[in-house]
């Protein structure tokens, strides 16, 4: 006698014989990836004698714009491991600019840091509720706490900075410094190594300086966080059942796990990780809140997160590409951007070369002519406009999102409304 079908049996998978994510690359795999890009990064600096774009001064400055952009698609792989999209973790960074350096100028940066966490947490709480008990559309939730975000800060700011001493309606004053680390000997030898520019080895040495030079501490907390999102999700029971939410809530009820419970945590965590970003900005990047000043980073982490599959480590990955390409805003824009033109039409012929390898013929013809474009406009050129600067950070999104949708596995439930017993 076989035992009852129960509908959950029938419609939804058990969480132990769910589908695989698919292919992952391994971590040998991944490294020798990183150390052929490396590689090649080398060739085209030696090539263009565009030296800028591996100093240790450049990397410093990537680490430091990748940090914000990391801890938002933190933010957003929290939530959406639990099956609620997080679009408003702009909105949610921008609440941590306010209340961290709004807290931070009168009583001191670190207190500005738990206060900008708890300004993000409160973001998340709201997403949370109107998104989980409401069951209001994940985007439309989102978009509505960017712009009651924006709003409340605008009002919010004169009255809490105007009358103040370096204050304004659209500025904080200036909030004290959390402190900045660079681990002896080995920063000053890294930078010496990298100043003699040879192959490789040089631009090694300046992406380890630039990870061990004048370092801010809540950096060292932010990099901690992507191993230890890993651990906690991944390795640990809470972990399994608040990623079950995301897969499949229906199987996890009928478990026993309280769904509605670890929807919650996991937004309001989200929240608060999007909200450490944004007390970065105004506290480490700038000393001090400044309106707009997040820029969409909130948008970039959301990009981060999807190009890393949503893996901490693949995160962490695209959040450093798009922290590098933000970089070269500041240090050198032109020449480095212009050299890189000729590292992306290496890139693409070897994309095409790949492809034709796996017999895919018309897409490899047609990545092999956009290398040939790029690399013609490297070599009609001495350097880009402006314009084509500020906007790489946003190109490289785009494109880099292009290129690795069709390996993208999200969580089969994210987005989904989910109503308690459902199932039944």
């Amino acid at each position: 006698m076989t035992a009852p079908t129960t509908a959950t049996d029938v419609n939804q998978p058990s969480l132990e014989h769910a589908p695989p994510a698919g292919r992952r690359m391994s971590w040998p795999v991944l490294l020798l990836v990183i150390a052929g890009a490396l590689a090649l990064t080398s060739i085209v600096r030696l090539i263009t004698g565009a030296n800028g774009i591996t100093n240790v001064s450049q990397m410093s400055t990537a680490l430091q714009l990748a940090v914000p952009i990391g801890l938002a698609g933190l933010g957003g792989l929290w939530a959406e491991r639990a099956g609620v999209v997080n679009i408003g973790l702009e909105g949610m960074m921008i609440l941590g600019t306010w209340f961290g350096a709004w807290a931070g100028f009168q009583w001191g940066p670190w207190t500005g840091v738990l206060v900008g966490i708890i300004g993000g947490c409160l973001g998340g709480l709201l997403h949370a509720i109107v998104t989980i008990t409401f069951n209001v559309n994940h985007i439309v939730s989102g978009v509505a706490i960017n712009i009651l975000a924006l709003g409340a800060t605008r009002y919010l700011a004169p009255l809490a900075f105007e009358g103040h001493q370096g204050g304004s309606a659209k500025q904080s004053p200036p909030v004290d410094s959390l402190g900045h680390f660079s681990i002896p000997g080995l920063s000053g030898w890294l930078d010496s190594l990298n100043d003699q520019h040879w192959f490789f080895v040089s631009d090694i040495a300046g992406l380890l300086g630039g990870l061990v030079t004048d370092v801010s501490w809540l950096t060292l907390i932010a990099v901690a966080l992507i191993p230890a999102t890993w651990w906690i999700l991944w390795r640990t029971p809470f972990g399994l059942r608040l990623r079950s939410c995301g897969e499949n809530p229906i199987a996890a009820e009928s478990l026993g796990v309280n769904v509605y419970k670890y929807k919650y945590l996991a937004v309001i965590i989200s929240g608060g990780l999007a909200g450490l970003g944004g007390v970065f900005l105004s506290i480490v990047a700038n000393p001090f809140y400044l309106e707009g000043q997040t820029s969409g980073r909130g948008y970039i982490g959301l990009a981060a997160m999807i190009f890393g599959n949503w893996m901490p480590g693949g995160l962490a990955i695209g959040a450093g590409l798009f922290g590098y390409t933000d970089s070269l805003n500041l240090r050198g824009g032109s020449a480095n951007v212009h050299a890189l033109l000729l590292l992306g039409a290496l890139l693409l012929v070897a994309g095409a070369i790949w492809l034709v390898i796996r017999k895919k013929y018309v897409k490899a013809a047609i990545t092999f002519v956009v290398g040939a474009l790029v690399f013609a406009w490297y070599a009609g050129t001495n350097e880009v406009p402006n314009q084509v600067v500020s906007a790489t950070p946003y190109v490289v999104t785009l494109v880099v999102l292009a290129l690795s949708a069709q390996r993208l596995r999200m969580p089969k439930a994210d987005g989904m409304q989910y109503r308690k017993g459902q199932g039944k």
